[in-house]
């Protein structure tokens, strides 16, 4: 199977201080789904990091897509990154700007679609995630499950092949971090490469899967907790629990999102 993502060996230090990484190896296949757990300091802030190609690693190999991070020049690193969605821990979006427009915002700047088409892939991804309702609203006025979703809708608006979550579940409450995690599992089932970056065990527990586990820069586990599961109902994900994504995400399909109005 292709890989998205491999480590090898690799160390990671800022400056001249001490390694926060340290011979790290490890494989992201592609389409696989993978928790990154680890208590606070284990490393997991710098290795999203090197994984959304933010720094480079001290030492070590480290694969994008099957390219050497090390050999890619300035230049084509951004066609790189662009092919990788990051859903931030504190949802980054917009105040001055509505939920359609933050989401739109990365199709705008790629250019190549005309107002129009960008507003309706925009309004049909939004209703997927159970935001139809929210459109103009701005983000002070989201929730906090709303406002996740957002930035959700807004990683994965250009279709990217790797997604990465940056602790998604840290600012809601248990039931709308099932729910959202739910909508990782769908949009993992189109063929994105998914890595969450958790605290949060019980969610681990719920969701299954393979689970990378830090501790003082190094990998020290690699888990499977076995088949992926609904984190809302607990049930074991099958192809039939899925139907059509929203217009152009992907070939294969997905079982539509939160109705509108959950997790608020």
């Amino acid at each position: 199977m292709a890989e998205a993502v491999r480590f090898e060996r690799v160390g990671m230090r800022y400056h001249l201080d001490a390694e926060v990484l340290s011979d790290i190896s490890f494989t992201l296949e592609s389409g696989s789904f993978h928790f990154l757990t680890g208590p606070s300091g284990a490393g997991k802030s710098s290795l999203l990091r090197l994984l959304t190609l933010a720094e480079r690693p001290s030492r070590g190999r480290m694969l994008i897509f099957g390219r050497d991070t090390a050999t890619v020049s300035r230049r084509a690193r951004p066609a790189l990154r662009r092919r990788i969605g990051i859903v931030f821990q504190d949802f980054r979006l917009l105040d001055h700007l509505t939920t359609a427009e933050n989401v739109a915002l990365p199709l705008q700047l790629a250019g190549g679609l005309d107002p129009q088409t960008i507003r309706a892939h925009v309004t049909e991804l939004l209703r997927w995630v159970g935001l139809g309702h929210r459109l103009d609203a701005y983000p002070p006025t989201l929730s906090g499950g709303e406002k996740q979703r957002a930035a959700i809708a807004r990683a994965v608006v250009k279709k990217p092949e790797l997604l990465i979550a940056d602790e998604p579940s840290g600012n809601v409450d248990p039931e709308i971090a099932r729910r959202l995690m739910h909508l990782f599992l769908e949009l993992n089932r189109l063929g994105t490469t998914t890595l969450v970056a958790t605290h949060d065990t019980e969610l681990v527990e719920a969701v299954g899967g393979r689970v990378l586990h830090l501790e003082r820069g190094r990998l020290i586990d690699i888990e499977d907790r076995g088949p992926l599961r609904n984190p809302v109902t607990g049930a074991r994900i099958t192809e039939a629990d899925h139907r059509a994504p929203p217009h152009g995400m992907a070939d294969a399909g997905a079982r539509t999102g939160p109705t509108e109005g959950e997790g608020r």
